[in-house]
């Protein structure tokens, strides 16, 4: 927003039944003028008409990512070159879309901002995600194919290499951002990942800070964390893994003292709080006040590590926004990862605020 939109806003503020006379009046503007401005404020979301309501803030708002996850898990040691016998399955994903999912299924009101191809995967994902995530904030293509990850795992679980067909997120632009910003700027929080370009990353990072906009950025991968800008200034999330962590500094973590340094960078760079998940030695966290702690997870029987990063966010952002710690957030996390590795589903299907609980309880 601009000076004269804060100064308007601010006397809405005070009297949302103001007449545009009256704020012509106090601002020196014309009313025409005003107009235009309270205009450009209901574009934005800032105020939802008369008697220029101000919208509450409300709910978590993921940005990024939605396709079709495609397993395929080899029933013995893998032999290149040649045919192996694998299982097969598929299901919704999509790095936002996937923490959305989770966090629906554990009682919180979340929006999907994503786009997906006019075709039968797009459909098909658009309506299984509709049962727990509002998703009018997302599009559908004509003519394009939506985005696919296919993932080779190995006959315990862990995954050997994965193939993502990103294509279609090239399709969108600020201009795309814009339109939903104001479901945007209505949300207690706003998570991003990087599946959309670095323009509209670095946008959404710039608006979220000079609006105060709580932002939580996920890497997705090594390769797109290379899309974030140096200054994340206004980030107040970071969470992501040690191979996302080196991408971004370009170093090499190697002891527990690297993932402190390698935090602690990231802290120095403009994030409040950053998360370094570490697989099956659990996570670490170091924040801008000094907060720093390692979290060991609970022993579970490992069926599938697909999406537990994701289910990981989904637990903090919970945690988050339901005014925990930080230390209790990052727990909350670990115990909803420890539920999906348990799954063979990228969102475990069995999941909800009970289980959570549960789960956190038994071990924390």
């Amino acid at each position: 927003m601009n000076e004269k939109e804060k100064q308007l806003l601010n006397f809405i503020n005070e009297n949302p039944y103001i007449s545009q006379n009256e704020l012509a009046e106090r601002t020196g503007l014309s009313r025409s003028a005003v107009a235009g401005y309270i205009s450009n404020l209901i574009k934005k979301g800032k105020i939802l008409g008369r008697a220029y309501v101000i919208p509450e803030k409300k709910g978590i708002t993921c940005i990024g990512g939605a396709n079709v996850d495609r397993k395929l898990q080899v029933m013995d040691e893998i032999i290149l070159k040649t045919s192996n016998p694998v299982e097969t399955s598929h299901s919704p994903g999509g790095v936002a879309r996937n923490i959305a999912e989770n966090l629906g299924r554990i009682g919180t009101e979340v929006n999907l901002i994503s786009i997906v191809g006019d075709d039968h995967e797009g459909n098909w994902l658009l309506d299984q995600t509709q049962f727990y995530v509002d998703v009018s904030g997302c599009q559908v293509f004509p003519t394009e194919t939506t985005g696919t990850y296919s993932a080779i795992l190995n006959p315990s679980g862990e995954m050997v290499v994965a193939l993502a067909d990103m294509n279609l997120y090239t399709r969108v632009d600020i201009g795309f951002i814009e339109k939903r910003w104001g479901l945007i700027s209505s949300s207690d929080l706003v998570l991003v990942d990087t599946n959309f370009s670095e323009e509209v990353i670095g946008y959404i990072i710039r608006r979220c800070r000079e609006e105060q906009i709580p932002l939580c950025v996920v890497p997705v991968s090594a390769p797109k964390v290379k899309k974030l800008p140096t200054n994340l200034e206004g980030v107040t999330w970071f969470i992501g893994n040690k191979e996302e962590a080196e991408a971004l500094l370009n170093c090499s973590i190697q002891s527990e003292g690297d993932y402190f340094k390698a935090a602690e960078q990231i802290v120095k760079n403009g994030v409040e709080k950053v998360v370094i998940s570490r697989g099956d030695k659990g996570l670490l966290y170091y924040t801008s006040t000094g907060e720093a702690s390692v979290i060991l997870p609970p022993q579970v029987e490992l069926k599938d590590v697909t999406g537990a990063g994701d289910a990981l966010v989904s637990g903090i952002l919970y945690g988050h926004i339901n005014k925990l710690t930080v230390d209790g957030a990052c727990k909350i996390g670990v115990a909803c990862a420890s539920i999906t590795l348990q799954s063979k589903e990228t969102v475990a299907k069995h999941l909800n605020k009970q289980l959570l609980q549960e789960m956190y309880n038994a071990n924390f």
